[in-house]
């Protein structure tokens, strides 16, 4: 006796329809960005919420002397009545929060839409407006997740940059807003480069094979820490000259600068012959694949450590296209890196004081 066999259904899979995979590459797409949506709205009525509660209490607080007598109290009072109701949202701590965050955002149509109140929270933690609109201004033009901007404020990414540009406004440490000023080169090079997202330890020999595979693994992250325009172009690209080839380690292209940014990586400190062949790569790089509407090749030595002689009797000294900077694989104190920014600014003082010596007084 013949086995029967189960007579197969036809296929009605939709997956055989033309256009089936590009509808459904549309509708997860409609969907992703309605989730999107919702919760940026959800972001943005949060914190209007919080800035309307804070408004509130400020306003009832500076109501009139008998209001004002409640002091302290007041948050506590409300506190308890309101987590009663809608939960430890509403603490004395969190109150505590919407009043400062009222306070030093009192203008509410000024908001950034694209920040939540996690990303305002850490912002309320800073006390200079001027650092503290700086980093509002960043986190929301660049999508800044609120771990980004946590690790930008925590590694003193305003105060680096600031420390970099070569201007009198900064030494004066003027309020002159930094989306204003024409960007140049140096306003680029961080000094020290916080690498700790490497995950390398940061005692014993290290190879510059390692550190360069570590920077690619966490590409995204590196290039947060270099700051705005930075695009991955190659690493070890072969330049070569009738009789040699040479291989940079990293090359991006910053568009804001529109020109190339070569990084050689010295886990050693910084030489002369480093600094030598730096000035080669640039001038190698702009002649041979620097196009017509590039600007001039920037090079970057990235360095465990410099010594500033070295670098002052060096083509380093006054030059706007070749840098080096220091790397850091921990994370110092704020204490700490805050001193070592000082030391580099008053490095600078002294230079810019060589370079312009006061006026002869005269009787």
């Amino acid at each position: 006796m013949k086995k029967k066999t189960a007579l197969s259904k036809p296929s009605s899979s939709p997956q055989a329809k033309p256009g089936f995979d590009s509808l459904l590459g549309e509708l997860r797409m409609l969907i992703v960005q309605a989730r999107q949506q919702a919760l940026r709205a959800v972001d943005l009525v949060q914190v209007r919420t919080c800035w309307e509660v804070g408004r509130h209490i400020v306003e009832f607080e500076q109501g009139g002397k008998t209001r004002a007598e409640y002091g302290t109290g007041l948050l506590a009072q409300v506190a308890t009545r309101l987590t009663e109701e809608f939960g430890k949202g509403f603490d004395a701590s969190n109150l505590y929060k919407m009043t400062q965050f009222y306070r030093r955002f009192e203008n509410l149509d000024a908001l950034r839409l694209k920040l939540s109140w996690t990303h305002y929270r850490m912002l309320l933690r800073l006390d200079d407006p001027h650092a503290r609109e700086w980093y509002a201004k960043e986190a929301a033009e660049q999508n800044w997740s609120t771990r980004q901007l946590g690790r930008q404020i925590s590694t003193l990414y305003y105060e680096r940059l600031l420390a970099s540009k070569d201007r009198k406004a900064v030494l004066t440490e003027a309020e002159v807003k930094l989306a204003e000023v024409d960007p140049t080169p140096r306003d680029f090079v961080r000094d020290p480069v916080m690498l700790e997202f490497l995950g390398l330890p940061g005692t014993g020999r290290l190879l510059e094979s390692k550190l360069e595979d570590a920077i690619l693994d966490k590409l995204q992250s590196f290039l947060l820490e270099l700051g705005k325009g930075f695009a991955f172009v190659a690493r070890q690209q072969r330049n070569s000259t009738e009789s040699k080839d040479f291989y940079i380690d990293l090359v991006f292209y910053n568009y804001l600068l529109k020109c190339f940014v070569l990084f050689d990586l010295k886990t050693d400190e910084l030489t002369h012959q480093d600094i030598g062949q730096m000035d080669m790569y640039v001038r190698l790089y702009d002649d041979q694949r620097r196009g017509p509407d590039d600007n001039p090749t920037v090079g970057i030595i990235l360095c465990a450590n410099k010594d500033e002689t070295v670098v002052r009797y060096s083509v380093l000294h006054g030059n706007e296209k070749l840098f080096a900077t220091k790397y850091k694989l921990i994370l110092p104190s704020e204490a700490e890196l805050r001193e070592e920014l000082e030391r580099e600014l008053e490095g600078f003082r002294q230079q810019k004081l060589l370079q312009d010596p006061a006026p002869p007084i005269t009787p």
